[in-house]
């Protein structure tokens, strides 16, 4: 069997009406770059006909296309993950399987690669999103500069992308529980880069990103790369309680001079209310936190990989 120079690396959750067209376009493409290549398709525990679609696609390229099926649902960074440890390229591409990142863009991403890149991300140019969806995007963007200005990167939500096999290796060896795969590949790059490239409406069904899973991706950001939450709420403690020593004194001085008096009862409460509130989302970023560490001492696997279709060496 011939050594692969390119694998690419695909999550599946669900896909069933766009895997025959993503095969057809990807192959095609895969084809006319003329070097070997492999993709892997891990099937992320979906409950359609994803599964079944998966093995006829192996059956048609035996030596090119392997899948590796999940015995559950672990998530769309878990199963890059699974992919990860499995390639035996050089050049390493991922991308999803709806189609919104159109395979056609692949040669651009081998070209840079090939000029010395070690990581060359991509950031989507007209997008054909949602309102909410380009919204949320926007903002999670302006909020990953503010709170880790070091991961220099336009747009982190692309999940086409180009690694050179040594990143993808610190990664795999990296064992972290959950992690954030774009964030992760740029902190070990020594020459990353960026490409614009198409964005297209999906080629069937609907995203499996809800509103939760958004919030949820955001929080894996923050907390596996920055300790910006917990330095900024050290900060707003200390001068909450600088205030609130001042208040204590300002209501001592006017009980002495003044005497006692019920006036500003209310004014009281809304600012113990504001104290309150300040205390329980301090906590809940500690938890996150937590949160984290517990899930890395359990030690407990990543993923539970159940089956693998390959063409035996």
């Amino acid at each position: 069997m011939i050594k692969p120079y390119i694998s690419v690396v695909i999550p599946v959750y669900n896909e069933e009406a766009s895997l025959e067209t993503l095969y057809h376009r990807l192959t095609t493409v895969m084809d006319s770059i003329s070097k070997p290549y492999e993709i892997i398709l891990t099937n992320d525990g979906s409950k359609d006909r994803s599964s079944q679609i998966l093995a006829e696609l192996h059956q048609r390229r035996p030596e090119q296309i392997r899948v590796i099926e999940f015995n559950g649902n672990f998530g769309q960074h878990m199963a890059i993950m699974a992919g990860f440890a499995n390639v035996r390229g050089e050049i390493i591409i991922t991308m999803d399987a709806d189609l919104q990142n159109p395979p056609e863009e692949i040669p651009r991403f081998v070209e840079m690669m090939e000029k010395g890149h070690d990581v060359v991300g991509s950031y989507r140019m007209d997008r054909k999103d949602s309102a909410w969806r380009l919204l949320v995007s926007r903002l999670h963007n302006k909020f990953r500069t503010w709170i880790a200005p070091n991961l220099t990167m336009k747009d982190e939500g692309s999940m086409l992308r180009a690694y050179r096999r040594n990143i993808v290796d610190l990664m795999v060896n990296c064992d972290e529980a959950s992690t954030f795969i774009p964030a992760l590949a740029h902190t070990y790059a020594a020459n990353p880069g960026e490409l614009g490239i198409k964005h297209e409406a999906r080629e069937a069904g609907k995203s499996n990103y809800n509103f939760y899973k958004l919030i949820r991706y955001n929080f894996d950001l923050v907390t596996g790369f920055s300790l910006a939450p917990l330095q900024w709420f050290t900060l707003i403690g200390m001068l909450v309680s600088l205030l609130s020593g001042l208040l204590v004194v300002y209501m001592l001085l006017r009980r002495v001079i003044v005497g006692p008096e019920a006036d500003g009862l209310f004014t009281l409460f809304a600012f113990m209310y504001f104290l309150v509130g300040i205390g329980l989302m301090g906590l809940g970023i500690i938890g996150e936190y937590i949160g984290r560490i517990y899930q890395e001492i359990r030690k407990r696997p990543r993923y539970i990989i159940k089956n693998i279709l390959q063409k035996k060496d």
